[in-house]
């Protein structure tokens, strides 16, 4: 009996395998294409290899994520802010706000034994996102995953007022020919989005143990600065990529239990049928 969660999210996908027991059997993770449905095929496929599977042995799929109507061998759809609660809390079994910044959007959750009692979302803006990150990085000439070492090395933050992404990125290269240090900006700019952040998760009233996932959780500058303006400690998952993926394939094991208990057979021949013919 296995389980799989499979979160396609706005620029990573990622798949992840359990057994029965819990124990991840294989995780893989990449780039969100524009064929939602080939790329979930694929990383199912390579998930199932590292795995040494099959799919039709794996007993419930749980999509999640931006892209989860297009995985078309999942058995049950669900919110990523859902899974992201589920597997947050398998991870950090205190957790009470959980703080997820992706590539495109920021999610806030007050989370109670698991589950999402309220939320606040970011997602008209990219803004304190991923893909904000990216477009600065660039800007300044450096690579995005060492943007947080250097600006732990930074002495004095750099102000940085505009967090659309066209005018921060006339800002920060403005800054930069005035002689402002490279580390300052930067940690100006960590400091700015983490501000943003925060005031987003405040409308939730944030109560610790506080949790920060998605791919910017990676940038220890970001943790930094959002554990400045919280005055808490921020907890990062080992990976925190795959806590909407871990969450979904653990939400996959509950619904797999609950059919069992009704007396339903899981899977059903029919549908082992089905996941195979979709996945060719």
């Amino acid at each position: 009996m296995y389980f799989a969660g499979v979160d396609i999210g706005s620029t990573m996908t990622k798949v992840l395998l359990t057994d029965v027991d819990g124990k991840v059997l294989s995780v893989v993770k990449g780039p969100t294409g524009p064929e939602h449905r080939r790329l979930a095929n694929e990383v199912m496929q390579r998930a199932l290899e590292q795995a040494n599977l099959q799919l039709d042995l794996v007993s419930y799929v749980v999509a999640t994520g931006y892209g989860r109507l297009n995985v078309p061998f999942a058995d049950r759809r669900i919110t990523e802010l859902t899974c992201h609660a589920r597997g947050v809390y398998s991870l950090f079994p205190h957790v009470k706000t959980a703080i997820d910044i992706g590539g495109q959007d920021a999610k806030c959750m007050k989370v109670s034994h698991g589950r999402v009692v309220n939320f606040a979302m970011n997602d008209k803006c990219a803004a304190g996102t991923g893909r904000f990150l990216e477009v600065i990085a660039v800007a300044l000439g450096v690579k995005v995953e060492d943007m947080g070492d250097i600006s732990l090395r930074s002495r004095k933050k750099v102000h940085v007022s505009n967090l659309c992404t066209v005018f921060a990125r006339q800002e920060v290269v403005a800054r930069l020919s005035e002689g402002e240090k490279l580390e300052d900006i930067v940690a100006g700019l960590h400091d700015a989005v983490a501000s943003r952040v925060v005031g987003l998760a405040r409308t939730l009233r944030i109560e610790p143990d506080v949790v920060l996932t998605g791919g910017v959780a990676k940038n220890n500058g970001i943790v930094r600065a959002m554990q400045e303006h919280l005055r808490c400690e921020v907890l990062v998952p080992e990976d925190p990529l795959i806590t909407g993926a871990l969450g979904a394939a653990i939400l996959a094991k509950d619904l797999w239990q609950e059919s069992v208990a009704r007396g339903e057979r899981a899977p059903t021949e029919l549908r082992r049928l089905k996941k195979a013919t979709f996945f060719t």
